[in-house]
């Protein structure tokens, strides 16, 4: 250890780095960020930190790694209640250990700290046991996980609650033989997502206090938004959400039609009210900010 006394920003420094280390306090005396700030092994950690009448130095500051910890644990239980309640309290807590330790928190806003979870499940969950590719119990809780941090993003992403959306009236206001090349913007909070199972009848049942048995497989397209401040999903069939994303993609109307009616197996007599029934629904629920109409002569993107 260094001969002067550490300044008490330095001894802050060090502080942080042994008792946020994942494999604990002790190996975080030992750490490499930490003796670049005070340079002192473990068993010699006296010089720095007091022992008192019932603990000595390692364990007063294991009192503040496993609060440390514990508050980590408190911020992923309450960003993955349906999870928790899924998976049960010891799985859980098993889960959360395994991704701290190869995940610790690196940012002063605990907002990012679950944003790898769902990845982290995918990448350790054990092998299937059916070789037939179905869905198992694994894939469901990786699909909750995936949903609840969705919540999580759209929720503290950008919303629109200030802007001006497109509605169904301005959009049947274009001359119909213009729509082929009007392109619609969509909003930024608009997210698209295919699941195997129905984790959001699941979530929303667990957010009443109820205890639904896990669901079976089921192919599931959400449209996910933020209005007023409020995270809505909404369930969609193939017509539309192939349509959706492709215009969230870019793609003028007539091209995302055509894209939207290959994808989606649909009556072609029933599709022209189909699509204004879609379009009215679209445009109600929020997703589309303006639209544009672009000239193909002198747009080269048309």
């Amino acid at each position: 250890m260094a001969q002067s006394e550490p300044s008490l920003s330095t001894l802050q420094r060090w502080m942080q780095s042994v008792i946020t280390h994942p494999a604990g306090v002790t190996a975080g005396i030992d750490s490499e960020a930490a003796r670049n700030e005070i340079d002192v092994a473990a068993e010699e950690i006296e010089q720095v930190i007091t022992r008192s009448r019932a603990l000595d130095s390692i364990g007063r500051l294991q009192v503040y790694g496993n609060a440390y910890y514990a508050r980590l644990l408190d911020c992923l239980s309450a960003e993955f209640p349906t999870l928790r309640h899924a998976a049960g309290e010891e799985a859980f807590g098993a889960f959360c250990f395994g991704y701290l330790q190869q995940h610790p928190s690196t940012t002063y806003t605990l907002t990012q700290l679950g944003a790898k979870f769902p990845q982290y499940l995918a990448e350790t969950r054990p092998a299937r046991v059916s070789a037939d590719g179905q869905p198992d119990w694994m894939d469901f809780l990786i699909e909750v996980a995936r949903l609840e941090r969705l919540y999580s993003e759209v929720f503290d992403g950008p919303g629109e609650e200030k802007l001006p959306l497109l509605s169904a009236e301005r959009l049947t206001a274009i001359p119909r033989e213009s729509w082929p090349l009007v392109r619609l913007t969509t909003v930024d909070s608009l997210r698209l997502v295919e699941f195997r199972f129905p984790v959001h009848e699941y979530i929303t049942s667990v957010k009443k206090g109820e205890s639904p048995s896990p669901p079976d497989p089921a192919p599931t397209r959400l449209a996910i938004n933020r209005r007023d401040y409020i995270v809505r999903r909404r369930s969609l069939p193939p017509l539309p959400f192939e349509l959706l994303r492709s215009l969230r993609d870019g793609l003028p109307l007539g091209e995302a039609i055509e894209r939207a009616v290959r994808h989606a197996d649909c009556d072609p007599d029933d599709l022209p009210a189909q699509l204004r029934g879609w379009f009215k629904a679209l445009t109600t629920n929020g997703y589309f900010l303006a639209a544009s109409l672009r000239d193909p002569l002198s747009d080269p993107e048309c």
